[in-house]
């Protein structure tokens, strides 16, 4: 049997409804590298890689994948492989280098290079306004613990709508507020790198306030393709015990609900706010913010990695934890096969999220904006990299998605994350998500045979 025909026969019974949008994700500061080229002011990612001890090997995004400089090579390669779309984040920094008032006009002609050589390519720009790179300006006078910062970030994507709005339909306003809110602000391990409750607690509900912001900003300049991109980890309890229930209640809830319900519902989780306050670290919320949260938005961003168990701990873990008054609170480690991450490989548990989403959010359509797994990928001896645990992760996580569309749940499109093996934050380049490989000493990028599956997948929907 061919290699053509293995992978006709792997992508048999993945049937999507017409329209269903397929494409591949990334975000400007894992990828683009020229950090000091143009005017770029330095982003909180610069600031905060470059502290020793924060990263792995201390690896940084100076270079990255060079995809400023490749763009036009990147471009080439999803026309290539047939993708409809392309999911890409821009650099406040880049464009607005002390994160207000003076725009960069070489960060704006950069952008607008790139969604021109997109659409060159039949290819779709979905272009999200903030993936994590804060201008270091900003961070200085509060970052996401001042509600400036929402203001600001509402200013910027006016900036960024006058100059691309005419040719780029789909808008994210952020890209896993939880990530930057308790990442960053409470475990630490993310930048900025703080570990303070009250910090996180306020820079949730201000990164959520800039989201409504920003979409009302959008919609008054037009916007009818307009999103919000989530992360969510299903939490199961370990055990039927009353506490490893509690455990996962209050991991679902300020992991996942407390940063849905305000946006699809206008109220935080009564619970999560009680937990909040419990532990010193209330939300602050002004008249009419969760108003400006609950923007009505046409789509919601799935980002699904893994599911996770949890249980709850009689003694603290001694751990940074994401989650504020959350030192008793554990996961038990995946059974079964793991990613380089340590992350378990749960497609079940996919469904019954998408599901969820479905209930808790009825008539609004989802979005996978990210799904993809790290393996330790190299090129073989025949020039190709040959990366079956991908595949599979990929192949498994697509019918999950099919699963939940026969039960009901409205899914318009998947985003594979990542396109290129990239800087994986804390991780540097210790960890390949990549569905096409990039050699970080050369830059040559090699599809690897995830990359030729999904473009199967994509030719036979078509």
């Amino acid at each position: 049997m061919t290699s053509t025909d293995t992978r006709t026969q792997a992508t048999d019974g993945l049937v999507f409804p017409p329209g269903f949008v397929f494409g591949a994700a990334t975000a400007a500061y894992q990828i683009e590298g020229a950090v000091d080229v143009d005017g770029r002011g330095p982003s909180i990612w610069d600031v905060f890689s470059h502290t020793p001890g924060k990263t792995h090997l201390g690896h940084t995004g100076d270079v990255a994948v060079e995809h400023h400089a490749r763009y036009r090579e990147d471009v080439a390669l999803m026309a290539g492989l047939g993708l409809s779309a392309y999911r890409f984040s821009t650099s406040w920094s880049r464009v607005l280098p002390e994160g207000a008032g003076r725009v960069e006009q070489r960060g704006l002609d950069f952008y607008s290079r790139l969604v021109d050589e997109l659409l060159g390519g039949g290819v779709d720009p979905w272009l999200t306004l903030y993936h994590w790179d804060l201008p270091q300006a900003l961070q200085e006078t509060g970052g996401w613990t001042s509600r400036d910062t929402a203001a600001r970030f509402a200013d910027y994507a006016a900036v960024l709508h006058d100059a691309l709005g005419d040719r780029v339909r789909h808008w994210s306003t952020l890209n896993e507020p939880m990530c930057s809110a308790l990442l960053g602000h409470m475990a630490g391990q993310h930048a900025p790198g703080h570990t303070d409750a009250v910090e996180a607690s306020r820079a949730t509900h201000h990164l959520l306030l800039g989201h409504g912001l920003a979409a009302r900003v959008l919609r008054e300049r037009g916007v009818e393709s307009l999103g919000l991109t989530l992360n969510f980890t299903p939490m199961t309890p370990a055990t039927d015990s009353a506490a490893d229930a509690d455990a996962a209640r209050r991991l679902d809830g300020q992991q996942n609900r407390m940063y849905l319900l305000p946006v699809v519902t206008g109220e935080y989780p009564a619970d999560v706010v009680a937990d909040l306050a419990a532990a010193g670290a209330p939300l602050p919320v002004e008249d009419g913010d969760l108003e400006v949260i609950a923007a009505p938005l046409d789509w919601l961003g799935v980002n699904f990695y893994f599911g996770s168990v949890v249980r709850a701990t009689e003694e603290p873990t001694g751990k940074a934890s994401a989650f504020i008054g959350g030192e008793r609170v554990e996961e038990v480690p995946p059974s079964g096969p793991t990613t380089t991450m340590g992350w378990g490989v749960t497609p079940a548990a996919f469904t019954e999220l998408l599901l969820r989403l479905r209930d808790t959010a009825p008539g609004l359509p989802l979005v996978v904006t990210e799904n993809g797994s790290a393996w330790p990928d190299e090129v073989s001896a025949d020039g190709a990299v040959h990366d079956p645990e991908r595949t599979d992760y990929l192949l498994t996580h697509l019918a999950a998605v099919t699963d939940a569309i026969e039960q009901g749940a409205d899914v318009r499109g998947y985003f594979a994350w990542s396109f290129l093996d990239n800087y994986e934050w804390a991780r540097g380049y210790d960890q390949r998500f990549g569905i096409v490989h990039v050699d970080y000493d050369t830059q040559v990028r090699t599809p690897k045979d995830t990359a030729l599956v999904y473009a199967e997948v994509l030719r036979r929907h078509r």
